[in-house]
This record gives C-alpha cells, structure tokens and sequence, in this order.
C-alpha cells in the first residue's frame, strides 16, 4: 500500500476542480430546451411527443403557450426532433438546479404586438 501511495503522490490530481474550472459540453450536448415563439406555430407535436410530460400547453395555434417543468425534463431532444418549424432548440445550460420546485418552471409566452396591447384610458 505505501508502494501504492508513493506512485501517486506526485501525480496531478484526476478529477477536476469543478466549480472553479468549467469545461465546456461536448458537441451533441443536450442542455436545457428552449422555444422560440415568433417560429413556433402552436402544432401541439412537442406536448404529444413528451414522454415525461414535461411540457404543459395552454391555447391552440398562434395563442399556444408553454411551460417546461425541467424537473420531469429527461432531455431526450424529442421536443426538439419533432418540432416541423424548428422552434425549439437544446441549449448547453447544465446547472439547472433550484432550491424550490417553482424555480424550475420556465414559461415562453407570445409577445403582445404594439397594436394589440390596451391603450389606457384617462
């Protein structure tokens, strides 16, 4: 054992120092999925095709918003492969960790048009 432990004494250490020295992820890397709502066009396919029902839906078409709960998230990327618009897309986010469950909900709304937002009355 003392054999064992000189040999290795001098050697650099093999795991990294993790919070301190980040490496990037490595190509193909299924992050964190995000939708782009001026692409999506509310088809309903990545709500269908969600085997862990990570996605919630709510509204049809061009109303259609999203909540991903990343929790029951398994980043498969079927979301992302089923899309016929290209709307969602994996990122390289891997840190994801929140102390409460509410933290790991992430809404993607529509945008309001400047026409179609209420004009106060005075």
């Amino acid at each position: 054992m003392v054999r064992e432990l000189l040999k290795h004494l001098l050697r650099r250490p093999a795991t990294s120092k993790y919070p301190f020295e980040k490496k990037p992820p490595f190509k193909g890397f299924r992050g964190r999925p995000v939708w782009d709502m001026k692409r999506c066009t509310g088809c309903e396919l990545c709500y269908k095709v969600c085997p862990s029902e990570a996605i919630e839906m709510t509204g049809k078409g061009l109303e259609a918003e999203f909540k991903h709960h990343l929790d029951r998230c398994l980043f498969c990327g079927q979301c992302e492969e089923v899309c016929p618009v290209n709307a969602i897309t994996m990122t390289e986010e891997y840190e994801l960790t929140s102390y409460d469950r509410a933290g790991m909900i992430t809404e993607f709304k529509r945008e309001e048009k400047a026409s179609e937002k209420p004009i106060p009355i005075r």
